[in-house]
């Protein structure tokens, strides 16, 4: 069985948002608010695991409140599109640590960075010193977040 031919029902619907909400709940307080006992609530926790639906339990943090107040989107357009260039870039950007989202999309750009820095100094330095050395980069363009209005990782 795979994600794809495993259809979800609305008791795995139901699991899933109260994870998404709070992935620190019980097994046994997911299957109370479910209406459904226990072994069953964890057997569709785990094949929904196995699946790939659920890919990984985590913790949302405060980016301010960890020194990562500075938000920047970067759309980055490379000078030559081949499948070498396009795979390094993607090699060394994947392992930045300032990048937390990376996406390859369509338009004027092939590539969106979320980048997070404490500040702008701390952002041009990154920009300058890492970022700009990745070969392969024909054209850039960096927007500044002055306000979060939606941030959220719940897609159901």
């Amino acid at each position: 069985m795979t994600a794809e031919n495993y259809t979800l029902d609305e008791k795995d619907l139901s699991i899933l948002r109260l994870l998404q909400k709070d992935s620190k709940l019980s097994v046994r307080d997911i299957a109370a608010r479910i209406n459904l006992s226990a072994t069953p609530t964890h057997e569709r926790i785990k094949r929904m695991e196995k699946l790939g639906i659920i890919k990984e339990y985590t913790t949302v943090l405060d980016r301010k409140k960890v020194n990562k107040g500075m938000m920047v989107i970067c759309m980055i357009a490379l000078s030559t599109h081949n499948k070498k260039t396009a795979t390094q870039f993607i090699e060394e950007v994947s392992r930045l640590k300032e990048v937390v989202e990376f996406y390859n999309i369509s338009g004027d750009f092939d590539f969106m960075l979320k980048i997070l820095a404490p500040n702008m100094d701390e952002f041009h330095e990154f920009f300058v010193n890492q970022l700009s050395e990745i070969e392969g980069i024909g054209q850039t363009k960096s927007i500044f977040v002055m306000k979060s209005i939606k941030e959220s990782s719940q897609i159901l």
